[in-house]
């Protein structure tokens, strides 16, 4: 199986799947039924041996509990990482009100979360189909998540984001999520496999580098929890995500810092934003 066979069947799955959609069973407003959740992914395919997933188990980081991909899978050769952009009418409903998360966003990050799921499920039974032992990490039984690690903040022992920072995806920005070519609002998957795959290069060197530092998502933010000085204040973010869940359960998220902001579908450009910075 090569790299073409494996975006090619995420692609085509992502495009046809009924479960990219909103089911009227499921929609928690009649203006959400059919709506479209993901469009197609964007890859990248880096080294299961990479230094970075050492790195990454210093406490400055995630911590000790962070499991790089061997630990994951023994025979592992690369890590397969894909980024599935929200579709517009998600990305223009979450723009409007600027305290709550739109009914839109809630459905995209909850059914969206299962669908992606699903995605990863199908990708693995091809790999292992076609003779190749893979997994993906947040599918696995040994996956946790929750105040856990060296500093006990809300972790788990795999990154999404940081394997795609790895794999080379993008970098991060100020509100700790993860800037790709199409942006960084949307959600991240990944598998790793023993399957030996030609492997992309990270195109930055800084962590940064794809973000502008404009500063746009901090006044985005509906409890104040980013800031140019300290960034993302994870906490009373996440103390935000417990007061939506515990409105909206089983549904919950934000997502307001990825939202009509300079880099909601792209790497930002000074051109994006020099009109919101002038007096």
């Amino acid at each position: 199986m090569s790299r073409v066979d494996i975006v090619s069947l995420a692609t085509e799955y992502v495009n046809n799947s009924p479960n990219n959609y909103i089911a009227e069973d499921n929609a928690i407003h009649p203006r959400c039924v059919g709506m479209k959740i993901f469009e197609a992914p964007i890859f990248a395919f880096g080294s299961a041996d990479d230094d970075l997933y050492v790195r990454f188990k210093s406490f400055s980081i995630i911590g000790s509990h962070f499991m790089s991909p061997a630990e994951w899978l023994p025979s592992a050769k690369t890590v397969i990482s894909f980024f599935l952009p929200y579709t517009d009418i998600i990305k223009a409903a979450n723009s409007i009100d600027s305290k709550w998360p739109a009914d839109e966003w809630l459905q995209g990050r909850y059914e969206g979360h299962i669908f992606i799921n699903q995605l990863l499920e199908y990708l693995v039974e091809n790999l292992s189909e076609a003779g190749c032992k893979s997994l993906a990490p947040s599918l696995d039984q040994r996956y946790k998540v929750g105040n856990t690690g060296d500093n006990k903040m809300h972790t788990s022992n795999w990154s999404e984001r940081h394997a795609a920072y790895t794999c080379g995806l993008g970098t991060f920005g100020l509100s700790k999520g993860l800037i790709t070519t199409r942006g960084i609002c949307g959600r991240f998957g990944s598998v790793i496999t023993e399957l030996d795959l030609p492997k992309d290069s990270r195109n930055y060197s800084d962590i940064y580098e794809y973000c502008a530092m404009c500063g746009l998502c901090i006044n985005r933010c509906p409890v104040h929890a980013i800031s140019i000085e300290n960034g993302k204040n994870s906490l009373r973010c996440s103390d935000f995500l417990e007061k939506v869940r515990g409105e909206c359960k089983p549904r919950y998220g934000c997502g307001k810092c990825q939202t009509n902001v300079p880099c909601e579908s792209r790497i930002p450009k000074v051109t994006d934003y020099i009109d919101d910075l002038l007096p």
